[in-house]
């Protein structure tokens, strides 16, 4: 099988997006549309699923810019408003599909999921109007269908958070630490992504210096960085950036081989499903 995993960059910016509310700084009030930046989050296509990295805020209008003709899951990275807030538009998917879609994440993400989209959960069958979830704890390896998901634990300040590794790729917002022994689960990518918000430290976030550190000590192929603040412009400070790290921009697309995910195929079934 030669799987081949495609990516489209729904939203590279922060939690207050850019440009902010009353801001006219020079990247806010910038012509240049790679400065627009919607909240993070990504499609993910392979094997012909498609697959989502959070919900965010901005999921209605992330959806009308870059239609996709159904969703098979919900990956969530962590449990922030701006990465879940979008869950309702779900709903959509749910008639169009006629299915309950099924959403993972780390035990405290789910919970955060049941406590606020409480009428969301527990459905036999699709109700109209309302969205449709069935949670599932991600507690290792899993396969969506015949796709292979790694998760890779992250620290977002003192919270434990998810990355998500995808064949050659592997996708890390909101992250300012690497367990060490995550760095073995993002050997030997050819797209990574990355979390970068501004220049100066942030106590929560890779600021871009500790950010072009991380990832020239991952090596992937090619880095992209994302969670980008109004701080940093997309073209003045991208010259500043070494040759195999960019900034990645809402609409990007990109493409990567699979590797050998066919390998995996049956790798365990062992998320727990929320009850």
């Amino acid at each position: 099988m030669n799987a081949t995993v495609k990516i489209t960059f729904l939203g590279t910016g922060t939690s207050q997006g850019v440009p902010l509310i009353n801001c006219s700084c020079a990247v806010c009030s910038s012509p240049d549309p790679r400065n627009k930046r919607l909240r993070c989050s990504v499609m993910i296509e392979v094997n012909g699923y498609h697959l989502l990295v959070d919900t965010s805020m901005d999921m209605r209008q992330q959806f009308l810019a870059h239609p996709f003709p159904k969703i098979d899951a919900v990956l969530f990275t962590h449990a922030h408003a701006d990465h879940i807030f979008g869950l309702d538009e779900l709903r959509r998917f749910n008639y169009l599909q006629k299915q309950i879609i099924p959403v993972y994440g780390n035990r405290e993400t789910i919970d955060h999921l049941r406590r606020i989209f409480g009428y969301a959960f527990d459905h036999e069958m699709v109700q109209y109007g309302i969205p449709n979830i069935e949670g599932h704890v991600i507690d290792g390896e899993w396969c969506i269908g015949t796709v292979p998901v790694i998760p890779v634990p992250l620290l977002h300040g003192e919270d434990e958070v998810l990355g998500f590794r995808i064949g050659r790729f592997a996708y890390c917002t909101d992250v300012n630490g690497i367990p060490l022994s995550s760095y073995d689960l993002l050997y030997d990518l050819d797209i990574l992504v990355l979390g970068a918000l501004r220049e100066t430290k942030h106590s929560k976030h890779f600021s871009l210096h500790e950010a072009i550190a991380e990832a020239q000590k991952i090596r992937a192929g090619q880095t992209y960085f994302t969670h980008i603040s109004h701080i940093l412009d997309h073209e003045r400070h991208g010259q500043m950036l070494p040759e195999n790290c960019h900034f990645a921009y809402d609409g990007l697309v990109l493409e990567c081989a699979a590797g050998d995910m066919d390998l995996k195929i049956n790798c365990k079934q062992n998320q727990e499903i929320y009850e």
